[in-house]
């Protein structure tokens, strides 16, 4: 960026400002929150995570700084709630992505729960499971969706991400209301809670150093007391080699302590 382009020193001051006024008005509306849900409080939260963005934006435009801290930006946030305050029922939305891994494994599966169905029968050969479409609808209607997560490496699939979304509303559906389109009424602001499940968050952490980025991450870089992996596991194994000399030497020592059998003794013990 070319120093023409650059923010002035007043604009990043007056940034800073902004920041002090979102978290004096997010703390003023988390202190009169009404609820757990209080539309008021997602609202200062939004804004102050927007204060906070544009400030650290033109502090490193201007003085290449960044802030020690980060505020998900609204993007990245549910929209405020407006279900009612005391929902009356709940629908809970779940999506869990599968990669056919083992295509044989599946077959085989999906074979033993048909067989045992048919009970041997003839017309293998023209049975559902031959195909993996057939397989799949095969197993999914013979087990829950929750047996299937926990199984899944058994019938030859591979986790994808997943999430779990829990939606607010006024009244139970009527039975049937929504079956031929189960997901076409969702709205993202009578969602009380959701759950995510993703690769990308072990990616994350999978980028970490053992101890430094996690410590950075963590604002306790630096700070005296905290030891190397490798240290720790050093000090464990010279523990462990400590323990076991010493196990030895006091072996050795009641060895010594035993007083050998005359042959006297010996004669008397055999009469």
């Amino acid at each position: 960026m070319s120093d023409a382009a650059q923010p002035t020193a007043a604009e990043v001051r007056a940034a800073a400002e902004a920041v002090k006024t979102a978290l004096d008005r997010h703390l003023a509306a988390v202190e009169r929150r009404t609820g757990e849900d209080d539309p008021a409080v997602y609202e200062a939260f939004n804004e102050l995570a927007a204060a906070a963005e544009a400030y650290d934006e033109l502090l490193y435009d201007r003085y290449d700084e960044v802030t020690p801290f980060e505020i998900p930006a609204a993007d990245d946030s549910l929209p405020p709630y407006a279900g009612p305050e005391e929902p009356n029922a709940l629908s809970v939305l779940i999506r869990r992505d599968y990669a056919v891994a083992e295509p044989q494994r599946l077959l085989a599966q999906a074979q033993r729960v048909e067989s045992a169905e048919y009970d041997g029968a003839a017309g293998a050969d023209t049975r559902a499971s031959g195909t993996i479409h057939g397989a799949l609808g095969l197993l999914f209607g013979e087990f829950e969706p929750d047996e299937i997560a926990s199984r899944h490496k058994e019938f030859g699939l591979e986790e994808g991400d997943s999430t779990l979304w829990v939606l607010a509303a006024d009244e139970p559906a009527e039975p049937g209301e929504w079956l031929e389109a189960p997901f076409e009424q969702l709205d993202p602001q009578r969602v009380v809670c959701r759950f995510d499940v993703s690769a990308v968050f072990d990616d994350d952490l999978d980028d970490l150093d053992d101890r430094g980025d996690i410590a950075e991450i963590a604002g306790i870089e630096g700070i005296e007391g905290i030891p190397d992996v490798e240290d720790v596991e050093e000090d464990v194994e010279d523990d462990v080699e400590d323990d076991l000399d010493a196990d030895l030497e006091d072996d050795e020592d009641e060895d010594e302590d035993l007083e050998p059998l005359d042959a006297d003794r010996v004669d008397r013990v055999d009469r």
